[in-house]
């Protein structure tokens, strides 16, 4: 399949956080959990543009005009020695699906994983999201059900200490 001339990937930069903010909204929207969302755009400028940056985002533009998102970050692999990437969210407008912006955002991520020798390039998938489950088994990915994810939010954070 040959690139479509109409798709750019782009880095994020500051000026990208209305962009950013409303994908993250649309995302939440789109997995029924538009309730959880208490990012906004002074939030997402501290934690991915400040002192400490702890995630990137790529943009896919469509015909000049935003089309999707990816955001992703490093974890560690004791096993492996390695660095891995981990993409937190891919999401592509609606609109536009079908016109592979979501693979070349994906295929994007995977050179990153390449270029930076990383040992792994993983991913959750709600179990109900069948189109983006078909969508990464078609790209190659394999889910890994031998594992569970577990997750403590800011409340059982608390909790603990």
């Amino acid at each position: 399949m040959q690139a479509n001339p109409d798709i750019r990937i782009s880095k994020a930069a500051q000026s990208d956080l209305p962009v950013i903010l409303s994908f993250i909204k649309q995302l939440a929207e789109y997995e029924k959990l538009s309730d959880k969302v208490s990012a906004d755009e002074e939030i997402l400028r501290e934690n991915l543009f400040g002192h400490q940056p702890y995630a990137k985002v790529l943009i896919a533009w469509y015909n000049n005009k935003p089309a999707g998102i990816a955001i992703y970050f490093f974890n560690f692999s004791t096993f492996l020695g390695k660095p891995g990437l981990y993409l937190e969210d891919l999401f592509v407008n609606p609109d536009l699906r079908g016109l592979g912006i979501g693979k070349a955002l994906f295929l994007r991520l995977a050179a990153i994983a390449k270029e930076l020798d990383c040992g792994r390039f993983e991913w959750s998938v709600l179990n109900w999201n069948t189109p983006a489950i078909d969508f990464y088994k078609s790209m190659g990915a394999v889910p890994m059900d031998e594992w569970t994810v577990f997750r403590l939010d800011e409340q059982g954070i608390e909790k603990l200490i």
